[in-house]
């Protein structure tokens, strides 16, 4: 029998809802973070409050240092700073060992200032202000150039320092994944790449010593890096054969996710992210069977979020419960999305901070701000709450407190949970001098009668 045809359709599935995976729900709450209590951290930093475990960010580094240092023998992390520039967690990274690698003149001040050597610096993004180049090169930091005309003013910078300086390239290539991330560095597969080799190679002044790629972000393809790591071999070794430079290093970037789950997945990230150990693994195996000892290059990793996000916990209060005209139910809490830029695209795991009977329901949690886009989680199954509990959101260790603004509320404080239990503020709650201090009112605007 001929079947009957019936035309496709498409049917959104809404985060938080029942669907062919079964519900989310679990019964999670937290009594306390790296064994001190919600409640003491709160007395000691109001909420909400942005926490921190040191003894988990150690512990994820060193494993990762442990796993990559036992499959090859030149490797060096290099801590990102745009994941998360606090003063206190970069020295941790750096304590530990890592470099640091920025994207700005701002951060390349920032890394030095806490004492970071120049050339333990990795110098990257697509705009170095000139003076920034200089400052780099004469401290011998390790930069990237991004394009041509920022090849030409490091030949520039170079010529006005007096010496020959060493510089890498940024390649961006077609590693199977889309979409493609092509807007960094010199393509691989259009030639401009060589053609980067080969200008350097006619400079007075620039010698290329290493390559460096940044494939993505969020990377949930182990085998992308092996194609990465296949197609920047084939290239130094095409550099090396043809040109009179030796590639030094080789930079494969960061991109590595963390347990954090994106909105539109049904699988939780304990099941749908794999384990850095994977990509390391995945890593070394081309290096290891593509090169003989003695090409051993250095190796660089610049990843950032996988070792820090779930190190970070925000905690926050309820502060009203509302019935929403369609039935459900929404909770105010008192922090928004303009300290959680990241709410755009994760589901964050929320806990309550303690055991509450009750049946779960789907719920909305808003924040404080007068904004209707103010939505921190869209649909969250919890039990019935009330004004004053605790909501924990975790992972909340990359990128948020490095890319929230300051918007209708004054921004909150960050602490520290010691590895012997300390709780230091390392960052203090905003206050309004800190807003009004870079402001200036001309002199026909300063009185005004009401």
């Amino acid at each position: 029998m001929k079947k009957i045809y019936t035309k496709p359709f498409i049917m959104k599935q809404t985060s938080g809802y029942m669907n062919k995976f079964g519900s989310i729900y679990q019964k999670n709450y937290r009594s306390n973070i790296a064994g001190v209590s919600i409640e003491d951290i709160v007395a000691k930093a109001d909420s909400p409050v942005f926490v921190f475990d040191e003894k988990k960010i150690r512990q994820t580094y060193r494993n990762a240092q442990r796993d990559f240092s036992n499959r090859y023998p030149k490797f060096q992390f290099s801590w990102s700073y745009k994941t998360n520039y606090l003063d206190a967690i970069c020295s941790i990274f750096h304590q530990e060992g890592s470099f640091a690698e920025v994207v700005s003149e701002f951060e390349y001040e920032k890394a030095r200032r806490i004492g970071v050597p120049g050339n333990k610096i990795i110098y990257n993004g697509p705009f170095k202000p000139y003076n920034s180049l200089l400052i780099a090169f004469k401290e011998n930091a390790m930069v990237h150039i991004d394009n041509f005309d920022e090849l030409y003013e490091a030949e520039k910078a170079a010529r006005e320092i007096g010496k020959k300086v060493k510089i890498g390239i940024r390649l961006n290539m077609d590693t199977g994944t889309y979409p493609q991330w092509s807007r960094f560095g010199f393509n691989l597969e259009d030639g401009s790449a060589l053609n980067a080799v080969k200008r350097i190679s006619k400079s007075e002044s620039l010698i290329l010593n290493g390559l460096h790629a940044h494939i993505g972000t969020f990377m949930l393809e182990t085998n992308a890096y092996q194609m990465e790591v296949q197609k920047m071999i084939s290239f130094m070794r095409d550099i090396q054969n043809n040109y009179n430079f030796l590639i030094e290093y080789l930079d494969f970037g960061g991109g590595f996710p963390s347990k954090n789950k994106l909105k539109g997945t049904y699988l939780p990230p304990e099941v749908s992210v794999p384990q850095i150990s994977e990509y390391i693994e995945a890593i070394t195996d081309v290096l290891l069977s593509e090169l003989k000892p003695q090409e051993y290059p250095m190796v660089y990793l610049e990843t950032g979020r996988a070792l820090i996000d779930e190190a970070g916990y925000l905690i926050t209060t309820i502060e009203g419960v509302k019935q929403l005209p369609h039935g459900s139910k929404s909770y105010i809490i008192d922090a928004g999305v303009n300290f959680l830029y990241t709410s755009t695209w994760y589901n964050y795991k929320c806990e309550v901070d303690r055991s509450v009977n009750g049946t779960p329901e789907n719920t909305t949690v808003y924040g404080p701000l007068c904004m209707n886009i103010d939505v921190v989680l869209e649909n969250v199954s919890l039990p019935p709450l009330t004004k004053g509990m605790r909501l924990i959101l975790s992972p909340m260790g990359a990128y948020n407190v490095t890319q929230w603004m300051q918007f209708i509320r004054y921004r909150p404080a960050i602490v520290l949970i010691t590895e012997d239990k300390k709780i230091e503020i390392i960052r203090r709650a905003e206050k309004l001098e800190d807003i009004i201090t870079p402001e200036r009112v001309p002199e026909h605007l300063s009185k005004f009668n009401l």
